[in-house]
């Protein structure tokens, strides 16, 4: 007997939502495309509900345009993100044939969000910002606002003392890479928790935390750009107000407040593994900068299974780095140690997980490992 399903509803008017219906008539297989970012070309996030699902029954959706994204090579070994509930997210079957890509869903429940990855809303991010405010030794030190005047908090941990070592981390100058600001809730986890490796960071060092440098195009649902199409990550050296106020912010702020260490949290969609990029390419690049590095990489390695060396980026030539990019300009500028940490949208090769891939509570860990290096680190920054 042939069954016959209700047509879905599908939305993406919300948070962080993005999605163009092709044609919803048929609830096994709906056809879709992803939106570009505003005022960009860029295309790749995408996160949207359906509803009237049937329990018990299959739907099957297809992403038409997928194969024309920013990056269609990151679609092979990629699996699309679930959920229910919005707080619990899992893996589906997914597949890609060059030009599409298409997940399929066996529904328990009349209504689920699908995504690129987990996402982080922006409702978490305010309570984020007020717990951590409320923090022993946390400030809410400055605040910025992108060009649609969404706030850009700068917290500070710790007492300001002179002679302390100020280090920074931001997140998520592409929008599209929730995964960075899980890890930023991670290290505002571990303030929380004040364990005494922690305290004695604290001692010897300032945190100075960024947790989203991109709030319009995380609201918007973008993959790469700020409102005005501006890529963050490639306007360190001419940031404006009227173009990337977010980065001309960061930037005032560093050169008030001074820079022992950099660290600017992304995620890769093509390579499956978590990694850094680091700035042998940078003009003032040194011996001492690049024992730093080896010894963040080594030690990380040596702390979490969930990082590597093997996998990466190529490395750039002497004297032959993108200076336009924030870690290689900030490590120019402060002659410090500065890395791009790197995360998955798929999963971890090195330590896979079929159910989740890499997610929102894993990036939270790495966080947890960072710090512990950081502490290991912070008396041989300068």
């Amino acid at each position: 007997m042939t069954v016959t399903l209700p047509p879905l509803h599908i939305d993406c008017d919300f948070d962080s939502g993005n999605i163009l219906i092709n044609d919803a008539s048929d609830p096994r297989l709906t056809r879709l495309a992803i939106r570009p970012d505003t005022h960009s070309g860029h295309f790749q996030w995408f996160h949207f509900k359906a509803s009237g699902l049937t329990p018990g029954q299959q739907h099957g959706f297809v992403l038409e345009n997928a194969g024309q994204s920013s990056y269609n090579g990151a679609w092979t070994g990629y699996q699309a993100v679930a959920s229910y509930d919005q707080q619990h997210w899992f893996r589906v079957p997914t597949r890609f044939d060059g030009k599409a890509l298409s997940f399929d869903l066996a529904a328990e429940q009349p209504q689920a969000w699908f995504a690129y990855f987990e996402p982080y809303p922006r409702s978490r991010h305010n309570q984020l910002i007020e717990r951590a405010k409320h923090l022993p030794g946390v400030e809410l030190l400055a605040t910025g606002r992108s060009i649609e005047g969404r706030d850009i908090p700068l917290l500070r941990a710790g007492d300001s003392a002179p002679g302390k070592r100020k280090l920074w981390l931001i997140a998520q100058q592409h929008p599209g890479e929730h995964m960075a600001e899980w890890f930023m809730e991670g290290v505002i986890d571990r303030l929380e928790h004040n364990d005494p490796t922690l305290q004695a960071l604290l001692q010897r060092a300032d945190l100075y935390l960024i947790p989203n440098m991109n709030p319009d195009g995380a609201f918007r649902g973008h993959l790469r750009t700020n409102f005005a199409g501006q890529d963050l990550n490639r306007a360190w050296q001419s940031a404006s107000i009227d173009k990337s106020p977010e980065v001309f912010f960061a930037q005032s702020q560093m050169k008030q407040h001074g820079v022992d260490l950099f660290l600017d949290v992304h995620g890769d969609e093509e390579i499956p593994h978590v990694f850094t990029a680091g700035c042998e390419g940078n003009p003032g690049y040194t011996p001492r900068l690049a024992e730093l590095e080896k010894t963040f990489r080594d030690s990380l390695c040596k702390r979490t299974v969930d990082f590597q060396q093997v996998h990466g980026y190529p490395r750039s030539a002497p004297g032959q780095a993108n200076l336009t990019l924030g870690a290689n300009s900030v490590g120019q500028a402060y002659d410090c140690l500065s890395l791009t940490l790197e995360m998955p949208f798929k999963d971890h090769d090195d330590a896979p997980n079929p159910q989740t891939g890499w997610n929102g509570r894993r990036s939270k860990d790495l966080a947890d490992a960072v710090l512990d290096v950081l502490g290991q680190m912070v008396d041989t920054l300068r």
